[in-house]
């Protein structure tokens, strides 16, 4: 990993560095771990996107306005083309490939949180309008303000409209009725945007003595109706990685309502969910479980849940 290297030379010039390891997960930014000789170890996240301030600027946010675990920022800044963070490094155990595994009591525990933790970032982040959320400094300081003021239907449109051109081809089956069901829809609601941290899930997650210890990756976040952000959640964390999903769901849903009403989740915004949800940023189609499915099995566990939503919908 040279470039990392370079990168942690120039941020780090007077510290002699012991190891460093670079992950592998993650699409937009680079997540490279470090450890000095003397120094606490820290996480070097680094990217060409301009939208790593905002990232590094919410995550601060989030750690000062909530309870919610996120490991400090030590630093924002850029060196050359490339933009970076520096956090310390939380302990704890990723839980992607933990969380599948653990005994049913843990594991609604960690659910709960998730679902608390959620509700305390919608208590915490409210917002004019909906779409990209972006971070600049004003009279009083630091402002996060969403990129759209008062179009939520052509916002969600496009939002929903993107992750259906994204799908490949083994979703052609669905594409036209999912296009259907996001026509269709009547957009008539009090929207009350807060913000959608859209990737929150155990794979982005650590966990220690069966709590969670650390919540990751904010980045390229958005502003949406709150039941938007629960149907995303309640996807990543209990339909992704458990057969039995009704406990989680539930863990997760009290964990909510502890801080707050739970919110409207139209049936739109579940199928949306989950199209967002099956192909990454480079369309290559996600592997849900753990181990992980891939190929025709992971084509089928996004295609059968779809069905089942259009299924209810349907019914409505």
């Amino acid at each position: 990993m040279p470039e990392s290297r370079s990168l942690i030379a120039s941020v780090f010039p007077d510290r002699a560095v012991e190891s460093a390891s670079a992950s592998t997960a993650g699409n937009s930014k680079r997540t490279v771990a470090v450890w000095f000789e003397e120094e606490d170890p820290v996480v070097l996240q680094y990217s060409t996107d301009s939208s790593l301030r905002t990232e590094g600027e919410l995550a601060r946010a989030i750690r000062t306005r909530t309870a919610v675990p996120v490991p400090r920022v030590v630093e924002i800044g850029s060196h050359g083309a490339s933009s970076y963070i520096v956090s310390e490094l939380a302990p704890g155990k990723n839980l992607h490939s933990r969380f599948a595994g653990l005994d049913r009591e843990p594991q609604q525990r960690i659910a709960r949180q998730f679902g608390h933790y959620l509700a305390e970032i919608h208590d915490a982040f409210s917002f004019e309008g909906v779409g990209q959320v972006n971070s600049s400094m004003g009279p009083d300081g630091l402002q996060f303000h969403a990129a759209e003021s008062d179009d939520f239907e052509g916002w969600f449109r496009r939002y929903a409209r993107e992750g259906i051109e994204a799908l490949p081809d083994p979703f052609d089956p669905v594409r036209g009725r999912l296009e259907d069901a996001v026509l269709s829809w009547g957009y008539d609601s009090d929207w009350d945007p807060r913000l959608f941290p859209w990737d929150l899930r155990p794979g982005n997650a650590l966990a220690m003595d069966g709590e969670l210890s650390a919540v990751l990756d904010w980045g390229d976040p958005l502003a949406a109706p709150p039941g938007l952000a629960v149907a995303k959640a309640q996807h990543l964390i209990a339909d992704w990685y458990v057969e039995d999903t009704a406990p989680v769901r539930s863990a997760f849903r009290d964990g909510y309502e502890s801080v707050r009403p739970y919110p409207t989740v139209p049936t739109v915004f579940s199928l949306v969910a989950v199209l967002r949800s099956a192909v990454d940023s480079h369309g290559v189609v996600t592997r849900p479980r753990y181990p992980e499915w891939t190929g025709e099995k992971a084509v089928a566990f996004h295609l059968d849940r779809l069905h089942d939503i259009l299924a209810e919908a349907d019914e409505d």
